[in-house]
């Protein structure tokens, strides 16, 4: 007896959540090795000169 709609569907959406927690999982520990991902960097080359010149200056040596 070939399996009912409802068995091939339940099967088919027990698959894909496998899949998703599968991909999830592998998203979570790819992102736990590199932190400097989620570091706040400027956008724009204005903002980057902003922040640069809002830095204090480095101290001269003589």
């Amino acid at each position: 007896m070939p399996p009912s709609d409802d068995r091939r569907l339940s099967t088919l959406k027990s698959s894909v959540l496998m899949l998703c927690f599968g991909l999830g999982v592998l998203a979570f520990l790819v992102a736990i090795e590199r932190p400097h991902w989620f570091e706040v960097r400027p956008a724009t080359g204005t903002a980057a000169a902003m922040s640069a010149a809002a830095a204090p200056a480095p101290a001269k040596h003589l």
